[in-house]
């Protein structure tokens, strides 16, 4: 099975290399034949890396240990559900994992678009490929996935405790769809600037897999942050960690590009700017796959130190220098048709807001990279934390936040007092009230993120305000019922008002973001059984404790109850699990208690507040009875091991020793997750195709608008 995956590495390059070359040389010499060769290179690629992508799971699921991933990502103790996961927890796993996805994605936008946009898809083609040759080449000469070992382990070093929680079945994938869909926007966008077609329609051709691309990186980092908070035992869902931040910056510039290429479809402006964030954002992608796999930073997602990180060095400075040579090569036919008409219009609000969006992605780069630069500069790796990307980022997004409730009714080209005033009266309506309730309430304590309480009730009045007049306007034409206007308005026009859908989204969230930073009570404390603490007004009492031995971990935790004056609020459980270490010097019991622990949050969610409860059992009470059970038993045979080790565990649940709990308590964050699901909606919507007779009528205006271009060359 390594042969036959080995063998698809070496023909999945093969074709890549035989595609650029049939690509370009059918875009020179004007050969069909030749560009459609190229095309179909990307769906052998894609074929052969499904081969090799299925022998790997399939490596995994039948415990073949002989590949040196299997041995040690996996185990026969391994979950069947982990197993087909362990996969991409590995380096060569995840590269293939890339690299497998990136022809699918590419075959599925070559297929669509095969008959559109002739002259740029040949480029595009080539330099999917490439992309494509670089990763096959990886994951073939320096980490293969399909290594193999003689002779064969007995048993696997096991999967890492921390990646077993269920989002990480779908995390990596959706981040990885992220990054190498917005690789096909990039791709065409170098296309375009080669052939000198800059008019709209690569835009247009590639615009439901921009959206797609950050759908995806949007889910994943949302994912991620989710497992954050129920699973690493710190009580947050986003540490400002630098493999957390090179996921984030693709999606903030991918963001403007999304906002701004809208200016140039309707007026045929900014087209520099269009194509900079477009190539900017694929080179970001690519960056964040660089940061995980080269160790340059220190992160707790990241794979370590390893020889990965020159030949992506390489590959980000071609892209950067290609990216330079060809936007400034072809500035003549990046210009604008036409200029900003004013500063109070829909394109001066796009514009702003791409500035805060670029601005948001340098302040996140810059804070990431610093231990490299402060280096470079001084001598001395220094690092930045929270409070210093707060500082910055908290002014920037409240400012996003207005913008993102300006866009939807301000005026394309001009605005005028009377429809700015009958435009906003209602958002600003929203905005007051909530400043008056909020006052009222003791909110004006946190400035900051009462700013952001009011700024969201601007973009949620703003956008109720257009589905109601929008459904009114569509009632009044065709005497359909309220919940009919709007799914046809809806229908009709998916792209607008699946955004109106992502920017409510996207308010919602971010006043989760600002109850929980701004209002959260938390507090590390040692209890005793049948002691009790005070924390955000709730009384905590560690009630018991309690032990289980589960398959391959022992989990020693503690029942917690919960009461608010006087009354019962809730019972809580929280555990932390000890896997067995892999270190031959250690006794048979001992390795329990020196192997990878991992937290199992207790969690009471709600609309207004989260009980977040996580527990440190001190193990250190225990640790005469492990040394006497290894001293006398280390010979003794598995089932007495496990008889011991079950003893122990039962010795700390009837005579437990203090524990340190961290409790927190944060309004508001389930409002994280219900704003990142509406967004998801929207972006669904948005995504979703339109019903024919408007893409007739599209095409139409598309066409229209074409001819007017060829009359004025």
């Amino acid at each position: 099975m390594d042969t036959l995956g080995r063998a698809c590495l070496l023909l999945a390059l093969a074709v890549s290399l035989y595609g650029i070359a049939a690509s370009i040389y059918g875009a020179r010499r004007g050969r069909r034949e030749w560009v459609d060769s190229g095309r179909r290179s990307v769906y052998a690629l894609a074929g052969v890396l499904t081969v090799a992508f299925v022998v790997l799971e399939a490596a995994f699921l039948r415990d073949d240990f002989a590949f040196d991933v299997v041995a040690s990502h996996s185990s026969t103790t391994t979950p069947a559900f982990y197993k087909a996961t362990a996969a991409w927890s590995s380096q060569e796993g995840s590269l293939l994992l890339w690299v497998w996805l990136l022809s699918l994605w590419s075959s599925l936008v070559l297929f669509a678009v095969r008959r559109r946009v002739r002259q740029v898809q040949p480029w595009a083609t080539a330099v999917l490929l490439g992309f494509g040759a670089f990763f096959a080449a990886i994951t073939l000469f320096l980490a293969d996935p399909f290594a193999t070992s003689s002779p064969v382990p007995a048993e696997g070093s096991g999967l890492n405790p921390l990646l077993r929680h269920p989002s990480m079945m779908i995390h990596p994938p959706m981040l990885y769809s992220g990054y190498t869909l917005f690789t096909i926007p990039f791709a065409f966008a170098v296309g375009a600037l080669v052939t000198r077609k800059l008019d709209a329609e690569w835009i247009s051709v590639t615009r439901r897999f921009s959206l797609a691309a950050w759908f995806a990186l949007g889910v994943g980092i949302l994912l991620g942050a989710r497992w954050s908070y129920v699973e690493l035992g710190w009580g947050g869902y986003w540490g400002w960690d630098p493999v957390e931040n090179a996921s984030l910056l693709p999606w903030l510039t991918g963001t403007a590009f999304l906002h701004s290429v809208m200016i140039q479809e309707k007026r045929g402006m900014l087209k520099v700017w269009n194509v900079s964030l477009v190539l900017a954002t694929g080179i970001l992608a690519v960056l964040g796959t660089f940061l995980v796999r080269s160790g340059i930073l220190d992160s707790i997602h990241a794979f370590g130190a390893s020889t990965l990180g020159r030949p992506f060095l390489v590959l980000i400075a071609v892209l950067i220098g290609g990216s330079i040579a060809l936007v400034t090569s072809r500035r003549r036919e990046l210009r604008s048709e036409h200029r900003l008409d004013s500063l109070v219009s829909r394109e001066a609000i796009f514009l702003l807001n791409n500035l805060v969006l670029v601005g948001l992605a340098f302040v996140v780069f810059w804070g990431t990279f610093f231990p490299l630069i402060s280096e470079a500069v001084t001598g001395t790796k220094a690092s930045v934390g929270p409070p210093w990307f707060d500082r910055y980022t908290v002014p920037l997004a409240l400012v996003l936040v207005l913008l993102s409730g300006i866009g939807p009714v301000i005026a394309w080209r001009r605005a005028t007092p009377a429809n700015l005033w009958r435009g906003f009266r209602f958002p600003l309506g929203a905005l007051a009230a909530m400043l008056v309730a909020g006052l009222a309430t003791g909110l004006g304590e946190r400035p900051a993120a009462l700013g952001m309480f009011c700024l969201a009730a601007f973009v949620l009045g703003a956008v109720g305000q257009e589905f109601w007049r929008g459904t009114r306007a569509r009632r009044a034409m065709t005497r359909e019922s309220v919940p009919a206007a709007l799914v046809s308005l809806v229908r009709r026009n998916r792209r607008r008002y699946g955004g109106y859908v992502v920017h409510a989204g996207m308010a919602v969230l971010f006043v989760g973001v600002a109850a929980s930073s701004a209002f959260q009570a938390n507090r590390d404390v040692r209890l005793s059984p049948g002691e009790s603490v005070r924390v955000g007004g709730y009384d905590v009492t560690y009630r018991r404790a309690t032990t289980a031995l589960e398959g391959e971990k022992i989990s020693l935790g503690a029942v917690l109850d919960v009461r608010r004056d006087g009354r019962r609020v809730t019972t809580i459980r929280t555990t932390r699990g000890y896997y067995p270490s892999n270190n031959p010097s250690l006794g048979p019991v001992a390795r329990y208690f020196d192997g990878t622990a991992t937290s199992e949050v207790g969690l009471r969610a709600g609309l207004r507040r989260d009980l977040w409860m996580a527990i440190e059992p001190d193990v250190q009470a225990l640790e005469p009875f492990v040394r006497e059970a290894d001293r006398r038993f280390r010979d003794a045979r598995p089932d007495l091991q496990g008889l011991l080790i079950a003893a122990i565990a039962d010795r700390y649940r009837r005579q437990p020793a203090e524990a340190t709990f961290r409790i927190i308590v944060s309004p508001l964050v389930t409002w994280i997750w219900l704003g990142a699901l509406v967004v998801a909606g929207g972006a669904l919507i948005a995504l979703w195709p339109p019903p024919a007779a408007a893409r007739r009528r599209a095409a139409s205006a598309y066409a229209a608008r074409l001819a007017r271009e060829l009359g004025r060359a």
